[in-house]
């Protein structure tokens, strides 16, 4: 008797191949045919899973967002009732390429950044999620009474988040260790909300 497969279970595992495939050759060169061999698995169980390559595409992303949200979760104590700045640094540090599981991520989430620029319908996607994640810094920054005065949270939220992802880049590109760039986020948080 055939073994019986877990739908969710093989959906998870050709996007973690769709990712491995993204960090190593980049969006444009993902087909079918290179998940599927990443897999392990034929290039008609894929098709069946996803019919179109825009239609895997959205799953990786989608799973690369809830593989953070569930990071997430271990610091809710943090993200709920510590400081403001502790909130801020629980939710950023997990956008750094600090292990290697944030790292696949990171290469990821790189990769669908720069297909949003030439994609709405992926650039309306990061653009939600990146709305929910400077609206609550915002909101943290407006809490905090920051060290100085800020005029515009949304900004300095927006900066925040920039430097981030710019940090992540250069990390993933080596022109950044990981603790250099963890050191970076800790001294503008400093800056912000203090030590």
């Amino acid at each position: 008797m055939p073994k019986k497969v877990d739908p969710g279970e093989r959906r998870r595992q050709i996007a973690q191949a769709l990712h491995r495939v993204t960090a190593a050759r980049g969006l444009d060169e993902v087909s079918v045919r290179h998940v599927a061999a990443e897999a392990g698995v034929s290039a008609g169980q894929v098709q069946h899973w996803f019919r179109t390559k825009d239609q895997m595409l959205r799953f990786a992303l989608d799973t690369v967002s809830e593989q953070v949200e569930a990071r997430l979760g271990r610091h809710m104590d943090e993200i709920e009732h510590g400081t403001p700045r502790q909130a801020v640094r629980a939710l950023l540090i997990e956008l750094l390429p600090l292990d290697d599981e944030r790292r696949l991520e990171a290469h990821v989430a790189v990769a669908f950044g720069a297909r949003a620029a030439v994609s709405p319908e992926i650039a309306r996607s990061v653009r939600e999620g990146m709305d929910q994640l400077r609206g609550f810094i915002a909101e943290r920054i407006r809490a905090s009474g920051a060290r100085e005065p800020v005029d515009h949270p949304e900004r300095a939220a927006a900066a925040l988040t920039a430097l981030v992802d710019g940090l992540a880049v250069h990390t993933l590109a080596e022109q950044c260790t990981p603790e250099d760039a963890e050191a970076a986020l800790d001294d503008q948080l400093d800056t912000l909300f203090g030590p």
